[in-house]
């Protein structure tokens, strides 16, 4: 742990230095200054605190007075704690117009106390969303509210005990919880362990670590190509980076960090040309959301400063170039511990011209440059090809074959220069009972449709075929089998461009069909170029296939035997 230091001075509109780590520290002990990148987040920080005040629990005689509303208009935990969080940075900053704002600290007294009324007798506070009586939620919160405690405490913000004093309340009540209580995701476990390490810091207990280690010994799930359980890129992945780093500073076990830089080394093949982040093979709820990489900002800077590595630097100025002012959201992490004040060391390029398969993770990730793709199985949405400022963003075909035509593969295979995706399915019909089985009632459950013979089978073999060709991409896709069946192929593009090429189907927004050698999509000066078209029917929603995306959609149809190829570049 760094040593904390503090220099007051005399006047309200300095305020106090903040907390100033030894290594922050000349020969003369001149404090290390803020670097101007933090100094913009103090002021995105500020803008935050102003326009959390509409959401204000303001009615005295309320339940919750002095909590904080969601956009639904519901008072809970999160929100409060997200003003606490906010408002304690901006007070402790002498850069801050609310530096020792004693308006601003009555508020946030207001919003400990509405806490304490939010917390269980246990300890756990609830997500009113989903989980409740929540561990891990709670574990979020400490997590999150442990380094605001400590920066309030050091500030020697005038009648800051009063709310202190609750502060301690609400977290030593909540580690109460979290020594004993459950999780139910895999990045659970490591939120729990960091909020217990930062408890442990505040308040040593023995029973802190002693479950932390419990956790530990079930080992850290990063997989052989360098991913955690969850695939989560846009969200837990990047949280479970911080978190082991807070563990394994606080533990003093540098080996933990080894997981994150393994992490953080997969994710540079994760990144689009305009610095989003590949999310589709995601199992949580940011899967194929747009996500940018500002939440592995803090492990990136933190490991590039401890290691002096040039790719992590890269990654932090391309944060900064490209999503910048969400970074305020970590504002604790940074006054927390001044060495990540210092500069960056110098960059080391990020790779940008490769094909790399990531098989536990089930894809394949192609980039040139100022394009790249993604290759997926277990996913109907099999295929993406971006540019800076367009995408596709999936690639979908479907059959009308017994209601199951959703073309995905269980795997991708390299066949060559190609890369093979692969399905096989079976439609069958029944022959009657056998009579030996018939039930007197005629009760089918008790008839299993297993025993009967099947008869009439028809088969659908669907092959796709992946093949860079120049500046793009070939897309080969291939049905077999049962002759006649209607298929229905769609291009899913990110809204905000225009097409040329294709027909908009009347009276729809976002349908299009295609019949043209050639179509684009642009937007910003990007262009993505597709073609062939094909369109031998207007059958372009099948039964059992996915709804339509919600997205501007291209739609190809056919009926098989069916096989076309169709180019991005």
């Amino acid at each position: 742990m760094y040593r904390r230091k503090f220099v007051s001075l005399g006047t309200a509109t300095l305020c106090v230095m903040p907390i100033l780590g030894l290594t922050a520290f000349n020969k003369t002990d001149t404090p290390l200054p803020k670097p101007a990148w933090l100094l913009d987040l103090i002021k995105i920080n500020d803008d935050q605190v102003k326009q959390m005040a509409a959401f204000k629990v303001n009615d005295t005689k309320h339940r919750y007075y002095g909590g904080y509303f969601d956009w639904a208009e519901i008072p809970n935990p999160h929100s409060t704690v997200s003003f606490i969080n906010d408002a304690g940075c901006a007070i402790c900053c002498p850069e801050s117009i609310y530096c020792r704002s004693q308006p601003l600290l009555a508020d946030i007294s207001l919003a400990l106390q509405c806490l304490l009324k939010m917390q269980h007798a246990d300890g756990t506070i609830d997500l009113l969303a989903t989980n409740f009586q929540s561990p891990p939620d709670t574990g979020f919160m400490v997590k999150r509210l442990a380094p605001v405690y400590t920066l309030l405490r050091q500030s020697n913000t005038p009648g800051a005990e009063k709310p202190l004093a609750d502060f301690k309340t609400f977290l030593q009540r909540a580690g109460e919880a979290l020594i004993t209580g459950g999780i139910h995701t895999p990045n659970h476990r490591w939120v729990v362990s960091a909020a217990l390490v930062k408890l442990n810091e505040l308040w040593s207990d023995q029973r802190y670590v002693n479950r932390v280690n419990e956790w530990l010994g079930e080992h850290i799930d990063i997989d052989a190509d360098g991913q955690y359980t969850e695939k989560s890129t846009s969200g837990y992945s990047a949280v479970v980076d911080r978190v082991l780093i807070t563990i394994s500073k606080g533990l003093n076990k540098p080996e933990i960090l080894d997981a994150v830089r393994k992490n953080i080394k997969m994710m540079r093949y994760y990144i689009h040309p305009n610095g989003e982040v590949v999310t589709e093979a995601s199992n949580r709820q940011d899967k194929g959301q747009i996500g940018t990489m500002e939440n592995y900002y803090y492990a990136c800077r933190y490991l590039s400063l401890l290691d002096r590595d040039g790719e992590m630097a890269s990654i932090c100025r391309l944060i900064e170039a490209t999503s910048f002012k969400k970074l305020a959201d970590f504002l604790n992490y940074f006054l927390e511990d001044p060495s990540l004040w210092k500069a960056l060391p110098g960059n080391k390029p990020l790779p940008d011209n490769y094909v790399k398969s990531f098989p536990y993770s089930g894809i394949v990730r192609i980039r040139r440059g100022q394009w790249d793709s993604t290759i997926l199985s277990n996913n109907a949405g099999w295929f993406t090809f971006h540019k800076s400022h367009v995408a596709l963003q999936g690639m979908r075909v479907a059959a009308s074959f017994f209601g199951k035509g959703q073309f995905q593969s269980e795997t991708i295979e390299k066949v060559e220069n190609s890369w093979v995706l692969t399905n096989k399915l079976e439609g069958v019909y029944y022959q009657p009972y056998p009579k030996e089985g018939i039930q007197p009632d005629g009760d089918l459950s008790k008839m299993p449709r297993s025993n009967r013979k099947k008869s009439n089978i028809q088969h659908l073999q669907t092959t796709i075929t992946i093949t860079e060709s120049g500046n793009g991409i070939n897309v080969e896709v291939e049905m077999n089998g049962t002759e006649g069946v209607p298929v229905s192929m769609e291009l899913i593009f990110r809204r905000g461009g225009k097409f040329t090429g294709v027909q908009q189907l009347e009276g729809s927004e976002d349908i299009y069909m295609f019949n043209d050698t050639a179509g684009t999509y642009s937007s910003k000066g990007d262009t993505i170029h597709f073609g062939p078209g094909k369109l031998e029917h207007k059958g372009l929603q099948l039964r059992g296939a996915l709804p339509h995306a919600g997205a501007p959609t291209v739609y190809l149809t056919g009926f098989t035997p069916f096989k076309h190829t169709i180019q991005f570049s």
